[in-house]
C-alpha cells in the first residue's frame, strides 16, 4: 500500500487549506483540528467530515484532543472511483493508515459511526497496532450481504430523493443539504459491496472498546451481542434514538465518549 502526500490545491472547511494523501492512485482528503492526544474520526456512509462539525463534535472535543477527520474514499473532497474493486477492506484501512502516517501518528483513539464503525473493526483486524482505543457507534462486525441489490433501491431516484428519504426534516440544514447533494451517486453505489463477518477478531481485540447504539436502531441487537465477545468493552444503549439520531444527538453521545476516554487514559497511566 503506497501512500504519498499530495499538493495543497484548494480551500476546505472555513477557508482552511486542504491536506490529502494519495494511496494507490486515490486521493484522500483529511482535516486536523485542536491539540492533544490524537483522536481519529470516521463518519458513516454518504456523509463526509462536514458532519462532525455540523453536529457539534469538533467544537466539543478540539480543546482536549487532536482531531483527525477523514473524508472516506467516495465521499467529500476525496476521490470518488466508480469501481467497487477499490472499496475493499484493505483499501479503507489503508486510507486510515496513510493519513496517520502522513501526520506522524503511531497510535490514535478511533471513533467511527455506522460505516465508519465497520471500518473501525476492519482497522482492528488489519492494523491493530495503530489503535489506542476503539469507539464504534451504530455498527456491528457481522457479515453484510445483498448489497448490490440495494444500489438501485437507494439511488435509483437520485441524490435529492435519497436526501429527502434518509435525513429527518429537523436535520435538513443548508450545510448538510449541500454536502449530501454534492455526493456522486455512482461512487456511493460502488461502495455497496458484501462484506464478510469479522466476528472472529473480537475475542483478541487488544484495546479497550466502546460500543454504543440507539435502542431504536436496527443494529442494536448485533451491537449488544458483539460486546459479549470483546475482552475490554463498554456497551451503551441510547434510549429512544434511531440510527440517524445516534450520530446527530452529540449531546447524548459525547458524555459517554468522554467518560470512556477518561477511563482509558487512567488505565494506560496505571499501566505505566
Amino acid at each position: 500500500m503506497e501512500a504519498r502526500i499530495g499538493a495543497v490545491s484548494e480551500l476546505g472547511w472555513e477557508g482552511k487549506t486542504v491536506p490529502y494523501v494519495e494511496k494507490d492512485g486515490v486521493r484522500i482528503h483529511y482535516q486536523v483540528e485542536g491539540d492533544g492526544p490524537p483522536l481519529f474520526l470516521h463518519m458513516g456512509f454518504s456523509v463526509d467530515l462536514t458532519g462532525w462539525y455540523e453536529w457539534g463534535y469538533v467544537d466539543a472535543l478540539k480543546d482536549d484532543y487532536r482531531l483527525i477527520l477523514i473524508d472516506p474514499r467516495g465521499h467529500g473532497k476525496s476521490d470518488k472511483p466508480h469501481d467497487s474493486a477499490v472499496y475493499q477492506s484493505d483499501d479503507r484501512v489503508g486510507d486510515v493508515v496513510a493519513v496517520l502516517d502522513d501526520l506522524g501518528v503511531e497510535r490514535a483513539h478511533y471513533l467511527g459511526y455506522s460505516m465508519g464503525g465497520r471500518i473501525g473493526f476492519e482497522v482492528a483486524q488489519l492494523a491493530p497496532s495503530r489503535l489506542r482505543s476503539l469507539m464504534i457507534g451504530g455498527a456491528t462486525p457481522y457479515a453484510v450481504v445483498n448489497q448490490v441489490d440495494r444500489r438501485s433501491e437507494q439511488f435509483g431516484e437520485g441524490m435529492q430523493a435519497y436526501f429527502d428519504r434518509q435525513i429527518p426534516d429537523h436535520l435538513k440544514t443548508p450545510t448538510l443539504r449541500a454536502m449530501m447533494l454534492a455526493n456522486d451517486a455512482e461512487a456511493l453505489m460502488a461502495t455497496l459491496i458484501d462484506r464478510p463477518s469479522l466476528e472472529g477478531i473480537l475475542p483478541s481485540l487488544p484495546v479497550p472498546c466502546l460500543i454504543y447504539v440507539g435502542d431504536a436502531d436496527s443494529r442494536h441487537a448485533g451491537c449488544e451481542a458483539c460486546v459479549r465477545l470483546i475482552p475490554d468493552a463498554t456497551f451503551v444503549s441510547l434510549p429512544g434514538l434511531d440510527h440517524m439520531a445516534g450520530i446527530s444527538r452529540s449531546d447524548l453521545v459525547l458524555p459517554h465518549v468522554r467518560a470512556f476516554l477518561d477511563r482509558v487514559t487512567q488505565q494506560y497511566a496505571s499501566a505505566g
